[in-house]
């Protein structure tokens, strides 16, 4: 059902592509968009145990386009680097493809929320507690469950 990485040899192992997942610090969010146009969208994320999550707005184009299609397809790129005199980018990235859904669950919505505070706020995890408090009629939690995912390197990292 889903491409297999076309260059093998640039193909990275389940472990590495997870560990992309993990450390990355942004993602592209890609949807189905107004009109049929896909929509993409930078998002800052995280991963747990198959799982992507972000968080947004209660509404708007990303949250329209979960809900018209929730199947969507995520991006996240590791390294990169111009290498001028080799007319090459030198990049690691994981692409994950993966159903997504609005989190209803209280408890689910609350645990994200405070994994973000650890991952992007680390040390201001009590007020970010407070942040929370304050926002929680106002956020959205989003979570992806991957159904397929691949890692790939260029040739110069290989």
């Amino acid at each position: 059902m889903f491409r297999e990485i076309r260059r093998n040899k640039q193909k990275l192992s389940t472990e590495a592509t997870v560990d992309i997942l993990i450390n990355g610090r942004f993602g592209v969010l890609g949807v189905s968009g107004d009109d049929g146009y896909p929509y993409t969208v930078p998002v800052s994320y995280l991963y747990e145990n198959g799982k992507i999550f972000f968080h947004s707005a209660r509404e708007g184009h990303k949250l329209d386009g979960i809900k018209q299609n929730e199947k969507v397809s995520f991006c996240v790129v590791d390294r990169e680097q111009v290498v001028p005199e080799k007319f090459a980018n030198l990049y690691r990235s994981a692409i994950i493809f993966g159903k997504a859904k609005i989190v209803a669950d209280d408890a689910t919505r609350q645990h994200a929320l405070e994994l973000f505070v650890r991952k992007y706020s680390p040390g201001y995890e009590t007020e970010g507690a407070a942040e929370i408090a304050r926002e929680w009629n106002k956020v959205c939690v989003v979570e992806i469950a991957i159904e397929h995912m691949a890692g790939k390197q260029a040739k110069g990292l290989v």
